[in-house]
């Protein structure tokens, strides 16, 4: 469909985001000012995630303004949707910064550089997805053959030996060119040669996993609008909250064991409702609730689950 949200939407938008960044990044700044960065990384995540979702919520209510109920609606069912699968994101993160043994000091800088790549690369995604889907309707089912797959290997049995093996392309790297194990920057000089930093190699695991979820995400969210701005905003708000998420929930990750269960849930709902579109009106509120329960049932049973010994981890899509 063609997009005929005003400019001014467009620019303000990003505007906000840019103020938002900047209201973190001055916090942040003066909280360590006040006391050690270690010290001050749980309560930063605290105020992040805060402002994040006030962030998103208040954005709601803009759009709830200028464009209507009906958008406002799509806006927070495709917020949902995408928060609910970012959360996927966070249990690779936690494997990557284990993989590559990031101290938790320089880890948000990374996870800082990794969301600012993914918002560029989910932008694209969505202008080609929503163009696809504009010009060939048929691409609807190809998009929803890739959700039904992504949950479908998210029940399937996971092979425990190849969790921690470091993929063969990071590999490739190393061979190629020495990577030092400083974590200060992504790029040094060590005796006289400059060299990347294992920081800069995390850093890029951690676009190329964002780049295999979007190929999920994106479609998820074109199956509850395909109108650009609401697209677009709902998943970049999301994503942007995934930095503070990960700070606060790294501690309750590896009790979230059935979580992707409810990940693959709505994956195959997103799959449905782009398959039935022509048949079946599934309205973005009965969508914004199924996601919300499915969530909530699979998080509540996970937390109420007895641990097992060894906290094993959730399954991770991958």
């Amino acid at each position: 469909m063609p997009d005929a949200t005003p400019l001014e939407h467009w620019i303000g938008f990003h505007v906000f985001v840019v103020v938002l960044m900047a209201v973190e990044y001055l916090f942040t700044r003066w909280q360590r000012s006040r006391r050690p960065a270690s010290e001050t990384l749980h309560s930063n995540a605290v105020a992040a995630t805060i402002m994040w979702v006030g962030a998103a919520l208040a954005f709601a209510l803009f759009v709830y303004r200028s464009l209507g109920g009906e958008s406002a609606t799509q806006y927070l069912a495709g917020y949902a949707i995408e928060e609910a699968l970012s959360i996927d994101n966070l249990f690779v993160f936690l494997l990557l910064f284990k993989l590559f043994r990031i101290e938790p000091l320089y880890q948000p800088k990374v996870l800082f550089w990794g969301v600012a790549g993914a918002i560029v690369m989910r932008g694209a995604f969505i202008v080609a997805g929503i163009g696809l889907l504009t010009r060939f309707e048929w691409v609807s089912y190809i998009f929803a053959v890739i959700l039904l797959v992504a949950s479908i290997r998210l029940v399937l049995p996971e092979d425990e030996a190849k969790k921690e093996e470091t993929p063969r392309w990071l590999k490739w790297i190393s061979n190629l060119h020495p990577v030092s194990p400083r974590q200060d920057s992504f790029f040094v000089r060590e005796n006289g040669r400059r060299m990347a930093t294992v920081l800069l190699i995390a850093l890029i695991a951690i676009e190329v996993t964002d780049l295999v979820f979007a190929i999920d995400s994106i479609p998820a969210v074109l199956s509850i609008t395909r109108h650009p701005f609401l697209a677009y905003t709902s998943n970049i708000m999301a994503v942007m909250g995934l930095r503070s998420l990960y700070f606060l929930l790294a501690h309750l990750l590896t009790r979230l064991k059935y979580l992707h269960y409810g990940l693959a849930a709505v994956l195959a709902f997103a799959a449905i409702k782009m398959l039935s579109a022509h048949f079946i009106d599934i309205s973005p509120v009965l969508s914004l609730g199924v996601v919300a329960a499915l969530l909530a049932v699979t998080i509540g049973i996970s937390l109420l689950a007895p641990s097992p010994a060894g906290g094993a981890a959730p399954k991770k899509n991958s």
